[in-house]
């Protein structure tokens, strides 16, 4: 019987250490397909939640309708399926031309097409051994099994940024997992030919009348197994997305809130007794408090290092609470344990489709996090209703308050607000002031919180370019001193308001490249820089890097490369692959000019290890803020073989070389770490 135990465990803590090692792995081969959008982490998310379920959904059916020898053979069948189709099959083509216009169906095509049938073999396996075991142990549940499956899971999301991404290329990341899998698949044949050789061949009575189990589970006790995990990965959805769109859409910030998200699984059900609800709730209650108030404070900046932590802190609580007490009303009839967990990963489906896939539809403006923390007041007044008046009011209050709060919120994007939108590639918003005095009138682009191009409408300024595209910017000089008074040919990654159209002249040419076909909308209909301009101004719909492998050369004298998403960065744009094909669109002598403002990431050594592998070189330029003329702090890198325009005076006397720091690797599309280059101590 132990070493049964023994063999069963180790499987299904090799396959949750499988599950969640290709999560990341997969994510991040599609990011180039869709620029980089964080939103594809969340897509992603949605995707593995169910299959998930239809993994825990497979185990309810095969367990309840077939004998165990007919469960032995559809496994076997299963696993021998899925390891030829992995044998066969080639692994994730990120290519589809198309996946710009459709970002959520390319995603669950292509994941399907890739991992669809091992990731819901390697889902189904903790529930369906948990239920085979149980069968040897006189039908007791081995819950503790499912607290093991979840540390395999934690183990490999700290493995994957930490031990895999830094030292292996995507291509041996896929081996290696693939070779995983066929070990998996082979254990899976052991232990079903074990089942079959020690049990008997047909299915017996439900024997948890006879060890004196009778409770049935109640009605409420079925709708919290369903909601309490739904209010989590709502709040596993809505910090995750908190914190890759507004720092990097990088496997690191997927990996963070979901190894705490399975942390608190594996103490709620591995430690059930260590969980102390009078403690819990008032953590809780501190940390959605604390946060709703961040929340209403848009202007408010915290070191990277803090920020992860006060979240990473904010959602453990959150999501400890809503596991422990659904693991208190867990199912004592091994009959009714595959139900429980297909109630549990169907909350889990249903909390992450909402944040993913229902919020960008249904909201102009991000309201997620805020909704998650109000589901989980509600919840938390349910779960202790029966704890007496103190915890009923206490949570009526803070349930009523943070509705109030959705309310504020809406109030305050509404406020001085043109319009709203919001789609896959994020929420966009543009305001209209009259300040400053000077100004006359300012539109303000933003994504989120973060600003995206400003315009002044009074006579002096309505054609000035603002915020980070200054005459006194890398940007602006590049644009300046580029070409000697003939006409200019300039590309431009990203639209933004379409600021750098202000440098426009007679003769010369302007063509845009933009993923996001409303930030095109809005440039064209709520900013005049498009329309003002006296050059030729065009526009590319779809990821730059599509377009510009699509279009013959360009003859770019400048590409300005600015398709940063807050502080988000599109990781593909910045390759060495990347650098081969702007080498290719640019005329002889001709400038990439990098934006690299951040609060959270040193991008210049890295963009100095592309230019040295182009043979090519580079100048970092510094310029301050303006507040008088709209002009924001900004950081950009120049890079080119031509030295004689690094020569002239106005940019030899502001240009700086990049300093080489040791442990970076150069960046290309099958490798990439963002860990080497993080500021986690301030901006």
């Amino acid at each position: 019987m132990r070493f049964s135990r023994i063999l069963f465990g180790s499987v299904i803590f090799f396959s949750a250490f499988l599950l969640f090692l290709v999560e990341p792995l997969a994510a991040k081969q599609i990011l180039p397909v869709l620029g980089g959008s964080s939103a594809v982490w969340i897509t992603c998310l949605v995707f593995f939640q169910l299959m998930l379920l239809v993994g825990y959904l497979y185990a309810h059916w095969l367990t309840h309708r077939f004998s165990r020898a007919a469960q032995r053979n559809i496994h076997i069948a299963m696993l021998a399926i899925a390891f030829a189709l992995l044998m066969v099959q080639s692994h994730l083509h990120p290519g589809m031309q198309s996946a710009a216009a459709h970002p959520v169906a390319a995603i669950f095509i292509l994941l399907m097409a890739s991992i669809g049938l091992p990731f819901f073999l390697l889902a189904s396996t903790s529930p369906l051994l948990q239920v085979w075991l149980s069968w040897q142990q006189q039908n007791r549940i081995p819950y503790r099994l499912f607290a093991l499956s979840n540390a395999g899971s934690l183990l490999a999301l700290i493995a994957y940024p930490t031990l895999v991404e830094p030292y292996l290329s995507l291509r041996h990341q896929w081996t290696i997992w693939s070779v995983g899998f066929a070990c998996y698949a082979i254990l899976g044949f052991i232990l079903a030919r074990k089942m079959y050789a020690s049990a008997p061949v047909t299915v017996p009575a439900p024997a948890d009348e006879a060890i004196g189990e009778t409770e049935t589970s109640s009605r409420r006790q079925r709708w919290l197994w369903f909601l309490l995990p739904m209010a989590a990965a709502m709040q596993l959805s809505a910090v995750t997305e908190h914190l890759t769109q507004n720092i990097a859409a990088i496997p690191l910030l997927w990996i963070l809130p979901l190894a705490v998200y399975l942390l608190s699984f594996i103490l709620a059900f591995d430690a059930p007794s260590l969980y102390r609800r009078w403690i819990v709730v008032r953590l809780l209650v501190v940390m959605l408090a604390s946060l709703g108030y961040m929340l209403t404070k848009t202007d408010m900046t915290l070191a990277i290092g803090i920020s992860i932590l006060f979240f990473l802190l904010e959602v453990f609580v959150a999501c400890y609470f809503c596991h422990a007490e659904v693991c208190a009303l867990r199912p004592r009839r091994a009959s009714e344990a595959t139900r429980f967990y297909l109630l549990l990963a169907a909350g889990g489906v249903a909390g992450t489709f909402f944040i993913g896939i229902v919020c960008p539809y249904l909201f102009a403006a991000n309201y997620d996090t805020a909704i998650a923390f109000a589901v989980t007041a509600a919840l938390a007044l349910a779960v202790t209703w029966r704890d007496g008046w103190a915890q009923r009011l206490l949570w009526s209050t803070g349930t009523i308050l943070l509705c109030v709060l959705l309310g504020m919120l809406h109030i305050a994007y509404a406020r001085q607000s043109l319009i709203e939108m919001r789609s896959f590639y994020g929420s966009l918003r543009v305001t209209q002031t009259n300040s400053p005095p000077q100004a006359q009138t300012v539109r303000t682009l933003l994504n989120g919180a973060v600003q995206h191009g400003i315009q002044w409408f009074g006579p002096e300024f309505h054609r000035r370019p603002t915020t980070y595209y200054a005459e006194d910017s890398g940007a602006g000089l590049a644009l300046e001193h580029c070409c000697a008074g003939r006409p200019r040919n300039i590309g431009v990654v990203g639209l933004g308001a379409g600021t750098l159209a202000a440098y426009g002249q007679p003769g010369d040419r302007f063509r845009f490249y933009e993923i996001n076909p409303e930030v095109i909308t809005i440039a064209q209909h709520l900013f005049t820089y498009l329309r003002d301009s006296p050059a030729q101004v065009s526009i590319a719909d779809g990821d730059a890097r599509i377009s510009l492998t699509q279009e013959s050369s360009q003859h770019f004298d400048v590409l300005v490369v600015d398709a940063f998403s807050g502080d988000a960065i599109p990781v593909h744009l910045l390759t060495r692959e990347a650098m081969a094909l702007y080498q290719r669109h640019l005329a002889p002598g001709g400038i990439v000019a990098f934006h690299i403002s951040n609060q959270f990431l040193n991008l210049a050594p890295e963009v100095a290890l592309l230019a040295s592998s182009a043979n090519m070189q580079s100048r970092i330029i510094d310029s301050p803020a303006d507040s008088a003329r709209g002009e924001l702090a900004a950081s950009w890198v120049l890079v080119s073989n031509n030295m004689d325009f690094f020569q002239q005076p106005e940019i030899a006397s502001v240009a700086r070389s990049i300093p080489a720091e040791s442990g970076l690797q150069l960046w290309t599309d099958d490798y990439s770490s963002l860990l080497p280059i993080m500021k986690w101590l301030g901006h």
